[in-house]
């Protein structure tokens, strides 16, 4: 059990293993050639909330063709679809005018974070981040967000989890906010959740840095490198999902699109004020993590340096006796005290005493 724990251990400090494992793989795979074609969701959930200001209909649709009488009905009109089955992306799709190249971007996989206007509609694709605490990585699931006259529809990976519980919320609620303002306003909110939920992992992050930093300065040794690691990888892909959010927020922002009212705009700028403060947020972990990899680095070589220092100071000590030890084992009959009886213990003694005065004048001089 001991033979394969320092086994997993060891092959951390292999740079090959180490961008070898399955977590480095996944992080830095970011093809979207036709190999990373997506495999059609064993369960495709469709919920659909239609609303104004006074009425709500919530809906969860067996058939995809029962989301069409939703369009063009003077009302606003949420379309969730959990689970990404090309055929169901391919029906919404076509009726309510999303171009085919958007519905590409729909089903292809590791897709970058943008933001595109195309044909009358606005499309929002980036990840929902979440933080397994198991496996103390970041997890993400890819949401496309569709805005239209009156509608959006949103299209996930997992049907399992998402962070618009609070929208759902709202929308049971007569005099809310949302109720009473247009699509644009819906938009908004899912992606200001999608934000707010950075902060979440960032905090988890935050606190096994802290944690870290503190292994790190008590005990350096091969555990704490590995985990040292494992924590810049996940900053990887935080910060390969901020910086182009950043970005799809700004595009809004400047974007002269019809379907985003003057009113609504400032409620992007909050939120790309709360991205901006994510991405800086962000860098300040990354260099926390350079500056503990360079602790790490210094506390291995100071262990090494008071390892030979005092293999030095031993070697000095053992000199004397090294010395005197092989002038009187020379061949020649006339050696100074060679034949007294008292010679080989005044030998002896003369050995014993150098070391300890050289000790003393060490510890003087401050040398250990």
């Amino acid at each position: 059990m001991v033979r394969r724990a320092s086994a997993k251990l060891l092959r951390y400090l292999v740079p090959d293993a180490l961008f070898g494992t399955q977590r480095t793989r996944q992080i830095v795979k970011a093809s979207t050639s036709v190999s990373d074609t997506r495999k059609d969701a064993d369960k495709v959930l469709i919920t659909a909330y239609d609303y104004d200001t006074d009425n709500l209909e919530e809906l969860v649709v067996k058939f995809t063709e029962e989301c069409y009488r939703f369009k063009d009905n003077n009302r606003i009109t949420w379309i969730n679809v959990d689970g990404i089955h090309r055929s169901d992306v391919n029906k919404i799709g076509e009726h309510y005018g999303i171009h085919p190249l958007l519905l590409e971007d729909i089903v292809s996989m590791n897709q970058r974070p943008k933001m595109d206007e195309v044909e009358g509609v606005l499309y929002c694709l980036l990840n929902m981040l979440y933080f397994n605490d198991k496996e103390n990585a970041v997890e993400q699931e890819q949401v496309s967000i569709v805005l239209g006259k009156d509608f959006v529809i949103t299209f996930q990976e997992d049907p399992n989890r998402d962070v618009f519980d609070p929208i759902r919320d709202k929308l049971r609620i007569s005099n809310s906010k949302l109720r009473q303002r247009q699509a644009d306003y819906l938009c908004y909110s899912m992606l200001d959740l999608i934000v707010d939920n950075y902060f979440i992992v960032m905090e988890k992050l935050g606190e096994r840095i802290e944690l870290l930093e503190e292994e790190v300065i008590r005990n350096s040794n091969q555990l704490a490198l590995a985990k040292i690691t494992q924590l810049r990888k996940e900053l990887i892909v935080l910060k390969r999902n901020l910086a182009p959010v950043r970005d799809l927020i700004g595009a809004i922002i400047r974007s002269e699109n019809e379907l985003l009212d003057d009113r609504t705009i400032k409620y992007f700028k909050d939120v790309h004020d709360h991205i901006i403060q994510a991405h800086d947020l962000s860098e300040s972990y990354r260099d926390v993590m350079v500056s503990m990899q360079d602790l790490y680095i210094n506390n291995v070589n100071l262990r090494m340096n008071e390892v030979m220092k005092v293999m030095a100071i031993v070697t000095c000590l053992l000199a004397p006796a090294t010395v005197i030890g092989g002038i009187f084992g020379m061949n020649f009959d006339v050696i100074p005290t060679a034949h007294n009886q008292w010679g080989f213990y005044t030998a002896v003694g003369t050995m014993l005493v150098i070391p300890i005065i050289m000790l003393i004048a060490f510890k003087r001089r401050g040398w250990f």
